[in-house]
């Protein structure tokens, strides 16, 4: 009788014991795969045998870039050889004849931190940084900081994911890292 009232007494409560967590392990954000462009991108684009269109270009809000002769072409969402691609589909519309195209990122766009750190804001992407990186990039962690994990905010697809992550997690460029304070 004593063990039936206490397994009743246990027992609506063990599903909660499952949502514990030990530490930052949820990771909504997912690990990225193959760098994508997008607004805020600058792309050196390089035509072999025209100097004169070779150059450096902006991702604009639209997600294009203003290319000479073709206008906007559109490259949000797409790899660096997937662009160079659309740029030399452009210029093979009547410009050029077998237009051979190489796109690089000249520039990542730049990504944003805030809450207890030395100084919030939006600073340049470097590859492979990490939330560490970036904590050392706004001078450091504020007094009451948690130095321990981070809330990290990155766009995949048209949806904002948000996880919990360690300090050594990567960063991509657009993400928004966000220190919190401390519990005492």
């Amino acid at each position: 009788m004593r063990l039936t009232h206490l397994a009743l007494l246990v027992l609506p409560f063990l599903p909660l014991a499952a949502c514990a967590t030990t530490g930052p392990a949820a990771y909504l954000v997912e690990p990225t795969g193959p760098y994508t462009l997008d607004s805020g991108d600058t792309v050196r684009v390089t035509v072999y045998g025209d100097a004169n269109l070779t150059n450096t270009y902006k991702v604009d809000d639209s997600g294009a870039i203003a290319f000479p002769l073709v206008g906007p072409v559109n490259v949000r969402h797409q790899t660096t050889s997937a662009a160079a691609g659309r740029v030399a589909a452009a210029l093979a519309n009547g410009y050029m004849r077998n237009p051979d195209v190489a796109v690089e990122v000249a520039e990542y766009r730049p990504f944003f931190i805030q809450g207890a750190v030395a100084n919030s804001g939006q600073f340049p992407y470097s590859y492979g940084m990490s939330v560490r990186a970036a904590v050392a990039l706004a001078a450091g962690f504020g007094d009451t900081a948690d130095r321990s994990r981070a809330v990290l905010y990155r766009r995949q697809g048209n949806e904002m994911a948000r996880g919990i992550v360690d300090l050594d997690h990567p960063i991509a460029p657009g993400d928004t890292i966000v220190i919190e304070e401390r519990w005492f």
